[in-house]
């Protein structure tokens, strides 16, 4: 094939639909037998896409973006034994190569392999991380097959769940993730920091845990709504009342047992600060909130270096936390990435058997084509509580 019609980043806000060339078995000048090209069949508008298109993340004009891809399989090189041409898997976000220390001791989210990412122990799609292409794409590269994809048993089966099934390569795992760090158990009561789409899969995953009772802050009422309407308690963060306040009241204690932070370095104030970018507010409101012994989860993504920061230390990633109160409350914190192939088959099952009946509910998918997905990049940013997926050869419209 002679062209792949991508998603490409020329600058903030700036999004263009392009072809660029098809994707070949090979990457950084280098042959990879191990690594097998996808046709995508959906391929989702994740919030961390958001941090490049509003400029807080850098990759550079005329990289591809996109890294929760869901595809079928064309093409293998040669060392692929687990996976055949026609498969349908998942992808992970996380590029990870299977065979480092980390990897094998279950840490794909800091693979180590300089093969990855020479400068940092971490690989993604779509980021500026070694330049791997992103996924919102018709067609995508994707290396370290065996140990990366998730297959799908019965290709009919997950088609029909297709719009569930295609949070299995991020935002589902990520915001389970979280709740497994925060250690989310049955009878938990439990606070999660933002309801965009990891955080309304973080209160999907706690419930799935068993969680007594999962309360979820934003300052979106749309957001709180799909929420509130699948059945989970909200507070309104634009709401002046102290937060443990407002957390008594539902809890008739102003304190629960595990938090999860699902904003990250975009953060806002409470109340009267509610327009105010504070990239240590949603950290400090879960440690004030977050027992004494209790534990949290930061799936939210910080960063060592933000080109439109607030003030000088937030452009380094130096955050004004309360050390002291957390310190003082023995609070456990769970930093980084989801190793997204330690959860994305018990996830999958769970779907697939019905477990998670109110995902969509909370999800609120919207399905895109290709062409749409500036629209789609805009619309997120501005608020829209949709999860937008792109289907860019029409197979989920079909």
């Amino acid at each position: 094939m002679s062209g792949n019609k991508s998603v490409v980043y020329h600058g903030t806000r700036d999004l263009r639909v392009e072809t660029v060339p098809y994707p070949k078995l090979e990457h950084d000048g280098r042959k990879l037998e191990h690594a097998v090209i996808l046709k995508v069949v959906s391929t989702n508008i994740c919030g961390s896409d958001q941090h490049i298109y509003r400029g807080r993340f850098v990759v550079p004009q005329g990289h591809v973006l996109g890294h929760e891809i869901t595809g079928e399989v064309v093409e293998k090189g040669s060392d692929v034994e687990m996976i055949d041409i026609g498969d349908l898997v998942s992808v992970p976000f996380n590029v990870a190569c299977g065979r480092c220390r980390n990897c094998k001791e279950a840490r794909s989210d800091v693979c180590e392999n300089d093969l990855v990412n020479p400068d940092a122990d971490l690989g993604a799609f779509g980021f500026d991380l070694k330049g791997w292409s992103g996924g919102q794409a018709e067609y995508v590269l994707v290396p370290y097959a065996d140990y990366m994809l998730m297959k799908f048993r019965d290709k009919a089966q997950a088609m029909e769940k297709i719009r569930d099934l295609t949070l299995i390569s991020d935002i589902l795992p990520t915001g389970f993730h979280g709740c497994v760090s925060a250690g989310v158990k049955p009878g938990s009561h439990v606070y999660i920091a933002g309801a965009g789409p990891v955080g309304r899969c973080a209160a999907a995953g706690a419930r799935l845990l068993g969680a007594a009772c999962v309360i979820v802050g934003d300052q979106n009422p749309e957001r709180l709504k799909l929420l509130s309407d699948a059945g989970f308690e909200t507070i309104d963060l634009r709401n002046t009342a102290p937060l443990r306040d407002q957390i008594e009241q539902i809890l008739g204690s102003p304190e629960v047992d595990c938090g999860v932070d699902a904003v990250g370095f975009e953060a806002h104030g409470l109340g009267d600060e509610a327009d105010t970018e504070l990239p240590h507010g949603a950290l400090n409101s879960l440690f004030d909130v977050v027992r004494a012994g209790g534990a949290i989860g930061v799936p939210g993504i910080y960063v060592g270096s933000d080109p439109d920061p607030v003030d000088a230390d937030a452009g380094a990633g130096r955050l004004r936390l309360d050390w002291g109160k957390m310190w003082t409350k023995s609070i456990r914190l769970m930093t980084g990435m989801a190793p997204v192939t330690n959860y994305n088959r018990h996830l999958t099952e769970a779907i697939l058997w019905d477990r998670m009946p109110y995902l969509s509910k909370a999800l609120s998918i919207e399905v895109i084509t290709l062409d749409q997905a500036p629209d789609g990049y805009a619309k997120f940013d501005q608020g829209s509580p949709s999860k937008f997926v792109i289907d860019p050869h029409g197979l989920l419209a079909s």
